[in-house]
């Protein structure tokens, strides 16, 4: 495991996308497992830190949002360019070793990936998600949900010690 401080990210609300009082943390290398052994990796860890309700997939290809949870993202193989934080957010490369740490209400888009880029997601305290666009309706619930979801006791890769536990406080 090589993980450093975290690149941290943060994104204004652009009418659309809510985005966050908390900032988007990066974890660039934070391990060096690839394919099946990353994955497996990803999975135990997030679960040793109450990261749960995990999945192994992509990223899709349409600025969303989650308004119920906050969410990690580990990259386990290949490499992405996402867009977060809405349209005028960030371009951000992310290659296998790399976490990213995404509150409620940021949001995240795929913009182009290798072939075989995956990651493994999950959610603290194993919660459930929602799927939201930006679309006009959805905000005022969006807002209310957001403003109730709680600060994670635990970072998905450093546990207590580090990462959200000290930068979100």
């Amino acid at each position: 495991m090589n993980i450093t401080q975290p690149h941290t990210y943060q994104f204004q609300d652009d009418g659309s996308i809510p985005n966050s009082k908390y900032p988007l943390l990066v974890y660039h290398g934070a391990f060096t497992g690839s394919g099946e052994e990353g994955a497996a990796w990803l999975e135990k860890r997030f679960a040793e830190n109450n990261w749960t309700n995990s999945w192994r997939n992509g990223v899709f290809p349409y600025h969303h949002y989650h308004s119920i949870t906050h969410e990690v993202l580990g990259v386990y193989q290949g490499s992405a360019l996402l867009h977060m934080g809405g349209e005028r957010g960030d371009k951000l490369h992310v290659t296998a070793g790399d976490v990213l740490v995404i509150p409620a209400g940021v949001g995240h888009k795929k913009l182009e990936a290798s072939a075989d880029f995956a990651v493994v997601g999950a959610y603290p305290d194993g919660r459930d998600y929602d799927i939201l666009r930006g679309e006009p309706g959805e905000r005022p619930r969006a807002l209310e949900n957001i403003s109730k979801v709680p600060i994670p006791l635990f970072d998905p890769i450093w546990g207590i010690e580090k990462g959200l536990s000290k930068i979100w406080r």
